[in-house]
């Protein structure tokens, strides 16, 4: 039976992912040892520690490694970027260290964030990462502590996650019950990708030995005003959304302006496709 370590279960992804096993798991294929930080239930490590990580993977001697956890609060990390780079950096290069000494792979999920913005292509994994905040800044830093102290690794990018768990599609759809009209930016370009959507595309990629980085997200792409439209469109609501500038919507982070991401590895190395993001809101939203 094969063991896969996961971190920050209690997630968006790391639901999904238990989701995505669910099956395997109750065949009695796979066993999931789900841990997070102050959830109940669940077993309690601190990736930031590498003792305690080492200590942890050498007792349950995962196959796998499926890293969730991080620091994700764009804004947050501009005024907290030391303990963004202990989750977001360190985090990751423990695990690394570990999986690498113990004969483990390595699933790391890192963001578009990597990237300025200033693109007017989608991005491929051929193209140099160049971070704007802090929060890009101490994920690009993650990625290359993985490649630097890890051997069986797959670092996946995505963007614009949602799933079961506090997300944008929530919160529009939170604002729609007490507002005739709604303002959401509308020059910030991305696409939209499901956490099961992320976790089938690790379910597919993990058994294999196609290591490296991978780009990760639902094809097309859309702004987050168009995706609210979309959103409101789905569950029936008539709220209006007013496409607005990012300078009418100041933020402490700044955004990427275009953070399209090209799966361009994965059409080239696997028959894995991500769903059209409107496919893929529209499964998230029955």
């Amino acid at each position: 039976m094969k063991k896969i370590l996961v971190t920050g279960c209690n997630g968006q992804l790391g639901r999904a992912i238990n989701e995505v096993y669910k099956a395997d798991v109750e065949a009695g294929k796979v066993t999931l040892i789900n841990t997070d930080v102050g959830v109940e239930g669940v077993k309690a490590v601190d990736i930031t520690d590498l003792a305690g990580v080492l200590k942890f993977v050498e007792e349950e001697k995962p196959e796998v490694i499926i890293n969730c956890a991080a620091f994700t609060n764009v804004n947050g990390a501009e005024t907290a970027e030391e303990l963004c780079y202990k989750i977001n950096a360190i985090g990751p290069r423990n695990l690394a260290i570990a999986a690498k000494r113990f004969g483990a792979k390595l699933v790391h999920v890192s963001t578009d964030y990597v990237f300025d913005g200033t693109s007017t292509v989608p991005y491929t994994e051929f193209d140099s990462p160049k971070p704007l905040g802090a929060y890009g800044r101490t994920k690009y830093a993650g990625e290359e502590f993985v490649k630097q102290f890890g051997d069986k690794f797959f670092i996946i990018r995505t963007a614009w996650l949602y799933g079961d768990g506090k997300n944008f599609v929530k919160t529009m759809l939170s604002l729609a019950e007490t507002h005739d009209e709604v303002s959401v930016v509308g020059d910030q370009i991305g696409s939209p990708t499901s956490a099961m959507e992320l976790a089938r595309c690790i379910y597919a990629l993990e058994p294999t030995d196609n290591f490296g980085i991978f780009h990760g997200t639902c094809e097309g792409f859309c702004s987050w005003a168009d995706f609210t439209e979309e959103i409101f469109r789905l569950a029936g609501k008539d709220t209006k959304v007013k496409h607005i500038t990012t300078d009418e919507y100041p933020t402490p982070a700044k955004r990427p302006a275009y953070s399209v991401l090209d799966n361009m590895m994965l059409r080239l190395t696997t028959d894995f496709r991500f769903k059209d993001w409107k496919d893929a809101i529209a499964e998230y939203m029955k």
